[in-house]
C-alpha cells in the first residue's frame, strides 16, 4: 500500500510539472539591439472583443451529413488599439482581416494580432464555416474559393461600422489602409483575394502569406495586382513544401518579400503551438497526425480544389502528384521552438505593414530597412 502511495504521489508530480511547463509562459527574444527594442516598445494596450456577422447573400455549402445553409455564419475576433483607461485610442488606424489555417480557428492569430494591435492595427479573424476546426461534416479544404468573398464581405461590415456613429469602431479604420493576412490555407485565402483576376478585392492594399500553398498560381497570378505582397516561410515545413511554394514566389512575383525562418515548421505558426507543442522535437508531428484524416485520398492528376480557374487566371492547375500532398516527407527533422518562431514572424510582419502604412515617411524607410536588411543581420535563423 505504501508502495502505491508513493507511485501516485510521484505520478502526480510529474502531471504537475507538466502542467505548469505548459501553462507557465516562455518568453522568448530575438538578437540584436534593434529586433529586441521592437519587442519591446509600442505604443497601445491590445484589448479584444468577440465578432459576430452574417452574409446573407451567399450559401455554405452541403458538406458530407450537414446539410448546408443559405447563409455564410462568420464568428471571431477584433484586437484593436486601447489606452491605459481601456477606451480605444484615437485616430484611424489600418484594418487587417487574417485567415485561418485549414482545420485551424480564428485564434490561431492572438499572438500575432495582439502584437499588431499593440502597434496600432485594428485586426478581425473569423472561423470560415467549412475549414475550420469543428465545421459541421468536417473541415473542408476545397471551401477556400468561397473564403475570398468572406473577406471581401468582413471587409464591407467593418467599413459599415466605420461609418456608424454608435459603434465602437466609428472613425478609427482607415478605409485606404486595408490589408490581408494568413496562413496556409489562409494564406492561399489571401492571395486569392489579393491577385485573383475575379476574386480580389481592390480596396486591398497590401498582403501577408505565412506558409500559404501557392504551387497553383503562376507570374499571370501575380500580375493582376502590384501590390505589396511578403511571404513568411519556414524551410522544414511539413505541410506546404519550402521548395515548391516559397522559392518559387521570387520569380513569380518579383516586387514581392520571401521571409525564410530557418528550422520553422508548419505547426509553428500557430498560437497554441507554443504551449502544446513546445517539448516536441517538431510541431508538425503532431500537425500531421490531424491533418492527414481529413485530405481527401487525391489521384496523380485529379483536381485538389476545383474552380481556381485556369490560364487566364495564372492558375496552373490543382492536379498535384501525391509527393506535394501534405506530410508526404519523413521522417521530420529537429524543428525551433515555436515560440522563437512567433517573435520571428510578428518581427517580419509588423515591420512589412508598418513599411506601407505608417504615416510618417521616416518610419515607413526605417521599417523597411530594418525588414530587408537588420532582421536578418540581427538574427541568424531569419533570410
Amino acid at each position: 500500500m505504501k508502495t502505491l502511495f508513493k507511485i501516485l504521489i510521484v505520478f502526480s508530480s510529474v502531471i504537475l510539472l507538466f502542467i505548469a511547463y505548459v501553462a507557465i509562459p516562455h518568453t522568448y527574444s530575438p538578437d540584436g539591439a534593434l529586433s529586441k527594442e521592437i519587442v519591446k516598445t509600442h505604443s497601445y494596450i491590445a484589448d479584444s472583443q468577440s465578432f459576430s456577422a452574417i452574409d446573407n447573400n451567399r450559401p455554405t455549402s452541403i458538406n458530407r451529413f450537414y446539410g448546408g445553409s443559405d447563409q455564410r455564419e462568420l464568428d471571431g475576433r477584433i484586437w484593436y488599439p486601447t489606452i491605459a483607461n481601456g477606451d480605444i485610442a484615437e485616430g484611424a488606424f489600418p484594418l487587417i482581416v487574417y485567415s485561418h489555417g485549414f482545420m485551424s480557428m480564428h485564434i490561431e492569430a492572438t499572438y500575432l494580432a495582439e502584437f499588431l494591435a499593440q502597434r496600432g492595427y485594428i485586426v478581425l479573424a473569423v472561423d470560415y464555416p467549412l475549414s475550420n476546426t469543428f465545421a459541421p461534416g468536417g473541415p473542408r479544404a476545397e471551401d477556400v474559393i468561397n473564403q475570398p468573398a468572406d473577406v471581401s464581405f468582413l471587409i464591407d461590415t467593418m467599413l459599415n461600422r466605420n461609418k456608424d456613429n454608435n459603434d465602437l469602431f466609428s472613425g478609427h479604420i482607415d478605409p485606404d489602409r486595408i490589408a490581408v493576412a494568413g496562413l496556409s490555407l489562409g494564406g492561399m485565402t489571401t492571395a486569392l483575394v489579393a491577385f485573383h483576376p475575379q476574386m480580389r478585392d481592390p480596396r486591398i492594399k497590401a498582403a501577408v502569406s505565412i506558409a500559404g500553398p501557392t504551387i497553383m498560381f503562376d507570374e499571370t497570378f501575380f500580375a493582376t495586382s502590384d501590390m505589396p505582397f511578403m511571404y513568411v516561410a519556414g524551410d522544414i515545413d511539413a505541410m506546404v513544401y519550402y521548395d515548391s511554394n516559397a522559392l518559387p514566389i521570387l520569380e513569380k512575383n518579383p516586387g514581392s518579400i520571401l521571409m525564410t525562418i530557418s528550422g520553422a515548421s508548419h505547426s509553428g505558426f500557430v498560437t497554441h503551438s507554443e504551449n502544446l507543442f513546445r517539448m516536441l522535437d517538431n510541431a508538425d508531428s503532431v500537425g500531421c497526425q490531424a491533418i492527414v484524416r481529413f485530405i481527401p485520398e487525391i489521384e496523380d492528376g485529379q483536381e485538389f480544389i476545383p474552380g481556381l480557374g485556369g490560364k487566364e487566371q495564372g492558375i496552373l492547375s490543382t492536379s498535384f502528384d501525391k509527393s506535394q500532398m501534405p506530410c508526404q516527407q519523413m521522417p521530420l527533422p529537429s524543428a525551433i521552438r515555436p515560440g522563437l518562431q512567433h517573435v520571428f514572424t510578428q518581427l517580419a510582419v509588423y515591420s512589412f505593414f508598418d513599411s506601407h502604412f505608417s504615416k510618417d515617411d521616416s518610419s515607413r524607410q526605417k521599417s523597411s530597412t530594418y525588414l530587408t536588411q537588420t532582421l536578418a543581420k540581427e538574427n541568424s535563423l531569419v533570410n
